[in-house]
């Protein structure tokens, strides 16, 4: 009895910087997965590299038959990136990690079986990180926020280097909306998620470009998408306070009438003015995010805007193509 081939295995890479590491990214997964006899695709979203990464990008397509490049027309971010990719993708396992190097191809076979052996989704769970403190205690607080704020179980680790089935892809896909959340949109669809133990490495080459602003930006993707809890916490905020300032209007009456002695000190009642103006504002702009990103996908804002396409299909290197995924 013939044995069933190898699945067709797609690796979706999001682009930024990193035109030095390109070509060693390509050479180790290439390796690993001729070595596991997998038949694959490298898809690299270029989301409006600042440096030469386009240029690398396509020489790569023309050496390796597996690899495709999709360029966007400006940048959309890491998440908005993938959504391009993985539109574009054909495998039966849809694979996706960072361009630096940092995830290791060696452990992109260990996650692919992981779903093969029924799993929908698994995330690999670094042992080791190499970032700064700050990213790694952000990081830790991020997982903390998703586990209540999309019920993400406490132990599931989201890390974007993640292997999903294309039926998962699918479901992702069919979000039209201009903030794309990728880990919130897979744990809308599903809990059959694996973990599995990998490597963090060093980055190959040049400095991160993924600083506190994008990961603020993402957090604030996660908490508006996916759950109503701020606009619930700054209600709570509001009754709070509004609680406060009847208990004080009343001790207030009841020293009027007995010591006849109004309090003396506007710099208590400054900062309370402070205070409650501030909680007001604060709801009054968690409303705002809501009915602004509200507002921006009614009025189609792409998610992103593909300008040209290399390898795969015979694709023309130089051809420029209007595509674009309408929110």
């Amino acid at each position: 009895m013939a044995s069933e081939p190898p699945r067709e295995v797609s690796i979706v890479i999001p682009v930024y910087g990193s035109e030095k590491i390109l070509a060693e990214l390509v050479r180790q997964v290439d390796e690993v997965m001729t070595e596991k006899g997998r038949h694959y695709e490298i898809i690299f979203v270029c989301d409006q590299s600042p440096d030469q990464s386009w240029n690398v990008i396509t020489r790569l397509a023309q050496e390796y038959e597996t690899v495709r490049g999709i360029l966007l027309r400006m940048n959309a971010g890491q998440h908005n990136a993938l959504m391009a990719g993985l539109a574009q993708a054909q495998g039966e396992i849809i694979v996706t990690m960072d361009d630096d190097l940092q995830h290791a191809p060696r452990d992109i076979p260990s996650l692919v079986e992981q779903v093969e052996n029924g799993f929908d989704v698994a995330y690999g769970r670094f042992t080791s990180r190499k970032h700064p403190l700050w990213k790694i205690v952000g990081s830790r607080i991020n997982n903390l926020v998703a586990g209540y704020l999309m019920h993400k179980p406490m132990d599931l680790y989201l890390s974007p280097f993640r292997a999903f089935k294309a039926v998962i892809r699918d479901e992702v896909l069919r979000y039209q909306g201009p903030y794309v959340y990728v880990d919130g949109l897979i744990l809308t669809v599903t809990r059959n998620i694996a973990q599995v133990d990998v490597a963090h490495q060093e980055r190959h080459a040049g400095d991160s470009r993924y600083g506190l602003a994008k990961s603020l930006s993402l957090w604030m993707k996660m908490a508006t998408n996916f759950s109503i809890v701020p606009l619930r916490i700054t209600s709570f905020l509001g009754l709070v306070f509004a609680g406060v300032g009847f208990l004080l209007a009343l001790v207030l009456i009841i020293q009027k009438f007995t010591l006849d002695l109004m309090p003396i000190g506007w710099s208590s009642l400054i900062v309370t003015v402070l205070i409650i103006g501030g909680v007001q504002l604060l709801a009054v702009g968690m409303v705002g995010e809501y009915l602004g990103r509200a507002l921006l996908t009614l009025n189609a804002r792409p998610q992103y805007v593909v300008a040209q396409r290399v390898g795969g299909d015979g694709a023309d290197p130089g051809a420029v193509e209007q595509e674009q995924k309408s929110a």
